[in-house]
């Protein structure tokens, strides 16, 4: 049998190791390999996402930027004009996808302060330009008043018949700038500008309708039941508004149609009704003078329009500072139908006609006929006539003034008024054929320059004095 060497057993010793060691490597290096490919692949996608968010970022970066763009050259814009006209609408986000987020919430907060930056700069403006007109408004008002006194005391200075046609025109003409100065007075919070006495309601409507042009147009229906007056401190405040509907009446209606207007007493107050057969109003009209004529809000100047419409601005002023009311409603005559309520407190009192009689110029109010008395009442308060003086003939009898019995009030109802009944035409024709024969020239100027003089002291003691009817004011 054959040995083998020791030297060759120590080689295949050595090799069988180093085999095992290379078998162990080999599983070693393996193992590594498969390590760094999950490493690589798990470097790739971070990569990848990364490269994703990345690109996330830079969208959401250009679209901020966009809405940031968006927000100064368009929602900034439409808001200023927004702030100006309300119907305008204040463009939203370009993306939707900023909604309720950051982002969001800084541009919302942008346009709040730019509105409420520019709503105060807007106020201050507004304030200083109405403290600026209110000045000059009070001033050419007195000027206005001058005027207006001084072509009064030319029309009885001069008695040409075509000079005081002449002055009467231009007195006109005057008060049309006067009533257009006073209502922008007051739109911008000036006071009125006069002061009267308590006066009746009838004489308070045609002072205002005397105001205007194309007054002849204007029908005045008196359904009061009593005397009724408008106090003190509201009388020129109520004449304006009255002026303004009417003339807002007057110009949207064809010169032909008339306008009317009726008096109506309530229980707890008494209305100014009036009716025109217009153009009419669109309902959002009718809400923009609606919310005009209330008052409740305060009015810019650039709200007016252009050219500014300060008529139911001055009369929503006035509604709020002296507790009235005013309604605008379609008119069932196809026009526009206003309403001035005055609540009788504390607006309107009675007054005595035997103390202040009523202009004779104010609407007779349209009552239920009253059954005549048996016999006339005389001025002397007699039943019968004294008896006729025998040397002389008796003149020809001559109609006494009637007057109608007043009904008695019912229970908390105010007292009736007695109206002298009007007389009729051929009684008229009657008194006129057997008055006295006609005057002289000479009489006859001197009878006018009597009344001038009478006149003018008159009007002389009214300036120290209030004027004591509406109806002498409503050129004033």
């Amino acid at each position: 049998m054959t040995s083998i060497p020791e030297a060759l057993l120590w080689c295949l010793s050595t090799g069988t190791a180093a085999a095992v060691v290379l078998a162990a490597l080999s599983i070693r290096a393996g193992r590594e390999r498969a390590g760094l490919r999950k490493r690589l692949s798990a470097a790739e996608e971070q990569n990848s996402a990364t490269l994703h968010s990345n690109t996330e970022l830079t969208a959401r970066l250009r679209a901020t930027e966009a809405e940031i763009r968006h927000l100064a050259g368009t929602r900034l814009p439409e808001l200023t004009l927004a702030l100006a006209h309300p119907h305008v609408p204040v463009p939203g986000l370009l993306d939707a996808r900023f909604a309720g987020s950051e982002t969001d919430q800084a541009l919302n907060g942008v346009l709040e302060q730019v509105s409420d930056a520019i709503t105060k700069e807007r106020a201050r403006v507004d304030a200083a330009a109405q403290s600026t007109l209110r000045g000059a408004t009070t001033t050419i008002q007195a000027l206005l008043y001058r005027i207006q006194t001084s072509l009064q005391e030319m029309q009885h200075r001069y008695d040409d018949p075509n000079v005081a046609q002449d002055l009467l025109n231009a007195d006109f003409l005057n008060e049309q700038a006067l009533r257009r100065v006073q209502a922008t007075g007051v739109v911008c919070g000036a006071w009125p500008g006069l002061t009267r006495e308590d006066s009746y309601l009838a004489e308070l409507v045609v002072g205002a309708t005397s105001r205007l042009r194309g007054y002849e147009r204007v029908n005045i229906s008196n359904q009061l039941r009593d005397p009724v007056a408008v106090v003190a401190r509201a009388v020129e405040p109520i004449a304006i508004v009255v002026t303004e509907l009417l003339a807002n009446a007057l110009h949207h209606s064809h010169r032909e149609l008339p306008v009317t207007i009726t008096l109506q007493q309530g229980n707890r107050g008494a209305s100014v009704i009036v009716d025109d057969y217009g153009v009419g109003m669109h309902d959002d009209e009718i809400k923009a003078a609606m919310e005009l004529l209330a008052g409740d809000e305060d009015l810019l100047l650039t709200q007016l329009g252009d050219p500014p419409r300060s008529g139911f601005a001055a009369a929503g002023q006035l509604v709020r500072q002296y507790g009235f009311g005013v309604h605008v409603e379609p008119s069932p005559y196809g026009g526009v139908r206003a309403v001035v309520y005055i609540p009788g407190d504390p607006l309107l009192t009675v007054l005595d006609e035997s103390t202040q009689p009523m202009s004779v110029m104010a609407p007779m109010p349209h009552r239920s006929a009253v059954p005549d008395r048996s016999s006339s009442v005389l001025p002397t308060g007699s039943a019968t006539p004294p008896p006729a003086a025998t040397a002389q003939p008796a003149p020809a009898a001559q109609p006494a003034p009637s007057y109608e019995a007043p009904a008695p009030p019912a229970e908390g109802e105010l007292p009736r008024r007695r109206r002298r009944k009007p007389v009729s035409e051929l009684d008229e024709s009657a008194q006129r054929t057997e008055s006295a024969p006609p005057r002289t020239p000479e009489e006859t100027g001197s009878r006018w320059a009597a009344l001038q003089r009478g006149t003018e002291s008159g009007r002389a003691a009214a300036q120290s004095e209030p004027p004591r009817s509406p109806e002498g004011n409503a050129q004033s």
